[in-house]
């Protein structure tokens, strides 16, 4: 199961990583004049870095097993 959970946080940081560079490619060419569509990468970077966060604390809760 961690090895599931550790694919899916490689995947949910590379997601991060593509929408961030596309929105500063879109920004970079200034096409957009109504920011539309950066609003729309904005959100798409912090729902994928939200998924991200989850999969860190749940790799967490997993590691530390039944401590407390």
């Amino acid at each position: 199961m961690n090895t599931l959970l550790i694919i899916a946080l490689v995947v949910a940081m590379g997601a991060t990583a593509y929408v961030l560079v596309r929105g500063v490619i879109s920004m970079a060419n200034g096409k957009d004049a109504s920011g539309a569509i950066q609003q729309n990468y904005m959100q798409k970077r912090v729902l994928f870095q939200g998924i991200a966060i989850v999969i860190v604390v749940v790799i967490l809760l997993a590691a530390g097993g039944g401590r407390g």
